[in-house]
């Protein structure tokens, strides 16, 4: 069962006076396991693996996520979490309770979407979100 994410969004080039986010990077002490989470529990494409560096950048929609193997890589934080906007959240959530059967199922939001909260093996707060198919964007 595959992930699918909307198409990737016309993002212009950055303006001189502002940044762009190139990454959002997780440090970990368990790079193998959470390579293998994102790449596989997810469906993130892999775009770059280096084994030898502890180091993979993967493709979510259009931002990338990078993860680095580090021998102290802190602990999950509650303070923040990764959003994914996914075409089929029941999709997802079967996905993701293959993996951790005690996942909660989607619930409904106030604003008018459906998501799903999990964990990385990390610690790290995930957040799927679909919006209903009728919506006009």
């Amino acid at each position: 069962m595959a992930l699918h994410f909307p198409t990737r969004p016309h993002v212009s080039p950055p303006e001189s006076s502002r940044p762009a986010l190139f990454a959002v990077e997780i440090r970990t002490t368990r790079w193998e396991e959470l390579v293998a989470w994102y790449r596989t529990t997810l469906g993130l494409r892999v775009l770059m693996r280096v084994v030898d560096d502890r180091y993979a950048l993967l493709e979510a929609g259009a931002a990338r996520l990078a993860i680095m193997g580090r021998d102290a890589g802190g602990v999950g934080s509650g303070r923040w979490s990764l959003a994914f906007e996914v075409a089929d959240l029941d999709a997802a959530h079967a996905r993701l309770a293959a993996a951790d059967p005690a996942l909660a199922p989607p619930a409904a939001h106030a604003e008018g979407f459906r998501e799903l909260r999990a964990t990385d093996p990390d610690g790290n707060q995930v957040r799927l979100f679909a919006w209903p198919p009728d919506r006009d964007r």
